[in-house]
């Protein structure tokens, strides 16, 4: 599996580092700053790798996507805040006949915790008196707020049933790879739920494991998809 690297960060890295236990092989990278194979995905020939890995910014999604698939490559998709844009980027991965893979988090853990935060939302929203509460933490860096995975778990409450409002706090501060606790709150006693991820690499295997997942496929997938969650 020939991987190219897009946006060459701190999850950029971390990918390019762990591609070869995960059967990977690192052919392009792309990023402005020295040292990459690539300063602008324009630059990127086509054939130069099987799936292009996007961890970048998400004012830049729109652009490398359409590239890309221009390109012939499938894309697995992990920069987030760029959900007004899909009904758009649904419409060139078809024309473009290719697949990617799209999702706010790749940690199985999380995946795991949005089947049972929907459960959870299953059971407790016949019972009025308790409440849901969301909070999410993430670094100082993270641009969006709440995060793309605070809001697919916020989904997978209104799938379990929890129609009633749900507000959703969130933390920006130093280096949290990430913390989302879902809460439900009654008169006199209280669940909560929490995921805690303790470094990126969960997230950057997650993103290898679907790159590897989504060759010869075709079409739109999310990680529910990868897992066999959907």
């Amino acid at each position: 599996m020939r991987i190219l690297v897009v946006g060459h960060g701190r999850m950029g890295r971390l990918i390019a580092s762990l591609a070869p236990e995960c059967g990977c092989d690192v052919t392009g990278i792309v990023d402005p700053s020295g040292g990459a194979t690539f300063r602008r995905v324009e630059d990127v020939p086509a054939g130069v790798a099987d799936v292009a890995i996007d961890f970048t910014v998400p004012d830049a999604v729109v652009s490398n996507v359409s590239t890309l698939a221009e390109r012939g490559l499938s894309i697995v998709l992990g920069t987030t805040g760029w959900q007004g844009h899909e009904r758009a980027l649904r419409d060139v991965i078809a024309a473009a006949n290719v697949g990617i893979v799209a999702a706010p988090n790749f940690s199985t853990g999380v995946l795991l915790f949005d089947a049972i935060v929907a459960e959870a939302a299953r059971l407790l929203a016949p019972h009025g008196v308790f409440e849901a509460w969301m909070h999410e933490q993430h670094h100082a860096k993270k641009q969006d707020a709440p995060s793309g995975t605070a809001l697919m778990l916020k989904r997978a409450m209104e799938r379990g049933g929890y129609t009633r409002p749900l507000e959703i706090t969130a933390t920006r501060a130093g280096y949290i790879p990430g913390t989302h606790t879902v809460g439900f709150d009654g008169p006199a006693e209280s669940i909560t739920l929490t995921h805690t991820a303790r470094d990126r690499s969960a997230f950057a295997r997650g993103a290898l494991q679907a790159a590897t997942w989504l060759q010869g496929r075709r079409g739109w997938y999310t990680m529910h998809d990868v897992l066999g969650l959907s």
